[in-house]
């Protein structure tokens, strides 16, 4: 009892509660709904895990999840509400395709080039946003819901444009090749790298049949540097420090408009990476006709929620969400489980995890049992 009492105390027992909750009221739904939670939730480890190829894809589909999560959680732990990570990221992807289909350098050189122009236009977006609430007052949750649906109608111009558009689809022109980011992308498909991957299936289901890429190595990266960057830098406690208290941190000569439009700079430019990132690294390396926002910066969203807004907590966060998301598609093809609920399972996670006195509570409550005990 007192081992569990401790555990319920540290800092990520809220999250660990908050998805044992999920998983108990999804539980119950399910058999409300007359499917077995058990064989339902073993398909899901089994549709997330159960092959190089899963995992995998997993790991892909986390990538721009925990990218925009970041980009929430540095933003929330300097005193700013980034929710429009949805647009920053569009924008990233849209700024991308533009310069991946204009430019064709050799890849040493256009993969950078790709990859830091889409993180521009994230950070000039996120600026953008900050410059308003800085100079002006205005709410950064007000313009960066506006900028999402302005950057969703920018995506569809370009696409639909005469110099971007793919002729008889609803898709832009796709990048240059020498600006993907997959790994081994010729090797694999040469008579060498077959002969070599067949004797492997298990490399073969990695490499051949997913679009394995660089990016989660990278996200990782940027996850570990932001958490450096807000607790070990100078600049980092100043941003911390103007959430905290604006008026004590221009009090101690902290520029506070200077570091809002700093923070928004940075955490959109976080999330324009997710965006161009998926451009060179997952097909088909180009933006696509929008008729509703794409998710990926909503989903960042939970993803912070559910880690704290802890940087590096978002790789975790991350992994099980988009396991969750995957999974979730092979429970409704095998079992007919209604996407529906893997929904509710996901919000109940982040709903529970809103309440951040929810395990102290649980651990003075045990707390107090164990007393009794012992006094009876």
């Amino acid at each position: 009892m007192s081992a569990v009492i401790r555990f319920m105390r540290r800092p990520f027992a809220n999250a660990v509660v908050a998805i044992i909750l999920g998983f108990v009221v999804a539980a119950v739904i399910l058999a409300l709904a007359g499917f077995d939670p058990l064989a339902t939730f073993a398909t899901l480890f089994q549709g997330a895990l159960g092959k190089p190829k899963y995992i995998t894809n997993v790991i892909i589909k986390a990538t721009p999840i925990l990218l925009t999560g970041v980009g929430v959680a540095f933003a929330f732990q300097t005193g700013l509400f980034n929710i429009g990570a949805e647009g920053q990221y569009i924008l990233g992807t849209v700024v991308a395709t533009i310069v991946g289909v204009t430019f064709n350098f050799p890849a040493p050189i256009q993969v950078p080039l790709v990859i830091l122009s889409g993180m521009l236009g994230g950070a000039l977006l996120g600026a953008f946003i900050g410059f308003l609430k800085a100079r002006f007052g205005i709410h950064e949750v007000i313009t960066s819901i506006m900028c999402n649906w302005i950057m969703l109608y920018l995506c569809n111009f370009v696409v639909g444009s005469d110099a971007f558009h793919k002729p008889n689809s609803n898709t832009a022109l796709p990048i240059n090749v020498s600006g993907y980011t997959m790994v081994l992308p010729e090797w694999k498909v040469s008579d060498e790298g077959i002969a070599y991957l067949v004797a492997r299936p298990w490399l073969r289901d990695i490499l051949l049949k997913t679009d394995f890429n660089l990016g989660f190595v990278i996200a990782i990266a940027v996850a570990i540097l932001m958490g450096v960057l807000l607790s070990r830098t100078k600049l980092g406690y100043e941003l911390r420090a103007v959430g905290l208290n604006k008026d004590a941190a221009r009090f101690a000569g902290i520029g506070v408009e200077r570091s809002v439009v700093t923070c928004m700079l940075i955490s959109g430019a976080i999330c324009g990476l997710a965006g161009a990132l998926n451009i060179t690294g997952i097909s088909p390396h180009t933006i696509t006709l929008l008729s509703v926002q794409e998710g990926y910066g909503f989903n960042g969203l939970s993803v912070a929620f559910i880690a704290g807004c802890s940087t590096v907590g978002c790789i975790p966060a991350s992994f099980l969400f988009s396991g969750l998301i995957y999974g979730g598609m092979t429970v409704q093809q095998m079992l007919g489980v209604p996407s529906e609920i893997i929904s509710i399972m996901i919000g109940t996670i982040v709903f529970f995890t809103a309440l951040p006195a929810m395990a102290p509570k649980i651990a003075d409550w045990l707390e107090r049992r164990r007393l009794t005990t012992k006094e009876a």
